[in-house]
């Protein structure tokens, strides 16, 4: 008796032990690179001045998600809003994160025991030869009514590990929709800054042709005068129609731009909201935290969704590795039988099974080994993915840094060529009332100014689009908003 016992108590460790196990790899989150850098050089020490505004970079991690509102334009933040909560696609990502935590939740239910019952009545006709008798055959009725239990045990890891995977899968679907978020965002602020900076381009050039219209006015007075020659004429109305032809395709740009805007807000053209924000009225971000690269890792959801997704192959190896090893359950039924349904109350045939049962897989034709290999194969795509997507992030850090650099020299180079056309233009205008010049060196001059102040809206709206791309590239914050997202 007491060897008996320690018999079964040997049984109850080993059982223990084998179910406390799972094979295939454990997986490690990647380690974030400790001596990685964005440039040689590292973050710019001196703080981008151009046209009177200054942007630096300190060391540290955008803490918020709404990022946007940095440019302090109450317009802006309304469009974005209405973006984040209409746009379809990121209804879609919505959806299936919610399918993948549905599936997960159906998952865990292979820890629990599957029990079911079912009722049956069939007419039946048995051949006894069947049987190796001679006796004839027979026609009978048979009604049941059985319930059965049966549980999986999870010897080898083989359903934890597919549980791991479907856990991993709501990482991946969780980040990929944080990621959406902030794309969607950044092309409404970027599309919506695009679109000022047109609008005000063609201001600019309608003044500008305003202006040159006039100087044809001059222009052809003077050769009427027989003071100008007749090809002057012919270079202000090429110029003038040049002009004009560079409108429309800034209108279409426009157009596009409100279009793409209502796609964003999920809308269509009829119903776009557009803001009403000017590249002036914006406010430059002053200061931007620019996180390590080893926090990096842990910021950007599209780096966090890839290290899911190699989660998810982890697991799956380990689910392909279980698949080779035996599978143990233990099922129970229990029934009765009787000739009619409403006698299945009354005294009836009982019958029952219990016991375990085990499916060893001897011979495949090497298709459970191949599986394995191919899960491997997947997984060692999964580091590769996410080690090019690394990488891929810090150049676009870098990029947008070094962008802000040249943005900076470029806009101060269009402040100061803006400044100094229109202290040449004041000049001119003193000159010819002091009667010096000509009209139509005052209207060159003033042509000339405008033509540095579309340069200028240009230069200044790159500055605040790639200002945009560094936010996008740090992760816009939205790691500490994740728990705010759904």
């Amino acid at each position: 008796m007491v060897r008996s016992k320690k018999h079964i108590l040997l049984g109850f460790l080993v059982s223990s032990v084998l179910a406390a196990c799972a094979v295939g790899p454990d997986f490690i989150s990647p380690s974030a690179p400790q001596d990685a850098a964005y440039s040689k050089g590292g973050l710019p020490k001196d703080a981008l001045t151009a046209d009177g505004k200054s942007q630096s970079f300190l060391t540290g991690s955008i803490n918020d998600s709404r990022w946007w509102e940095m440019f302090q334009a109450d317009s802006l933040n309304v469009i974005v809003d209405e973006a984040l909560k209409q746009n379809e696609s990121l209804k879609v990502a919505e959806a299936n994160l919610r399918q993948s935590q549905d599936l997960l939740r159906a998952g865990y239910g292979v820890f629990f025991p599957q029990i079911s019952a079912s009722l049956g009545a069939s007419r039946t006709s048995l051949a006894p030869m069947q049987s190796g008798l001679p006796n004839s055959g027979s026609i009978f009725n048979l009604s049941t009514a059985s319930a059965n239990v049966s549980y999986v045990l999870d010897v080898f890891g083989g359903a934890r590990r597919q549980v791991e995977a479907l856990r991993a899968q709501v990482d991946f679907q969780k980040y990929s929709t944080d990621a959406a978020y902030l794309i969607l965002s950044a092309n409404v602020v970027n599309t919506s800054i695009a679109r000022a900076a047109y609008l005000e381009q063609i201001r600019s050039t309608e003044e500008l042709i305003v202006l040159e219209k006039d100087q044809l006015k001059v222009a052809q007075a003077q050769v009427t005068g027989g003071t100008a020659a007749y090809a002057t004429v012919l270079s202000i109305q090429a110029l003038i129609a040049s002009n004009e032809a560079s409108i429309a395709p800034l209108r279409q740009r426009v157009s596009q731009a409100e279009h793409l805007l209502a796609v964003l807000e999920g809308v269509d053209p009829s119903h776009v909201s557009l803001s009403d924000i000017t590249l002036e009225s914006l406010v430059l971000p002053s200061g931007i935290p620019v996180s390590l690269p080893s926090e990096l890792v842990r910021a950007r959801p599209d780096i966090l969704a890839a290290e899911a997704q190699m989660h998810v192959a982890s697991a799956d190896v380990g689910v392909a590795t279980a698949n080779m090893y035996p599978s143990i359950s233990l099922n129970a039924g229990y029934g009765v039988a009787n000739n009619a349904f409403a006698s299945l109350s009354g005294p009836s045939q009982k019958f029952w099974t219990i016991g375990p049962s085990i499916d060893i897989p001897i011979f495949a034709g090497g298709s459970l080994f191949y599986a394995k290999q191919a899960a491997i194969d997947v997984y060692q795509q999964t580091q590769a993915s996410y080690r090019q997507i690394v990488l891929t992030a810090f150049s676009q850090v870098a990029d947008c840094l070094t962008a802000l650099e040249h943005d900076a020299q470029a806009l101060q180079g269009q402040s100061d060529a803006r400044r100094y056309a229109a202290d040449a233009l004041k000049l001119q205008q003193i000159s010819y009332n002091a009667g010096l010049v000509d009209y139509l060196s005052v209207l060159v001059a003033d042509v000339q100014y405008h033509q540095a102040s579309i340069a200028y809206l240009q230069a200044l709206a790159q500055r605040y689009q790639d200002t945009v791309a560094l936010y996008v590239a740090l992760g816009g914050g939205w790691k500490e908003a994740e728990n705010t997202l759904h």
